[in-house]
């Protein structure tokens, strides 16, 4: 039973970290994008 707990802990803590990896990739992607662009002198 613990060794199962153990191993769910675990694979929910390595998807929070891909979550977290996936959105600052997004994040920065985004600032880049901005930065980027010619601003919109309308």
């Amino acid at each position: 039973m613990l060794k199962k707990l153990l191993i769910i802990v675990g694979v929910v803590g390595v998807a929070a970290l891909v979550v977290k990896k996936v959105k600052a990739s997004s994040d920065e992607r985004a600032l880049w994008h901005e930065a980027t662009t010619a601003p919109d002198l309308r």
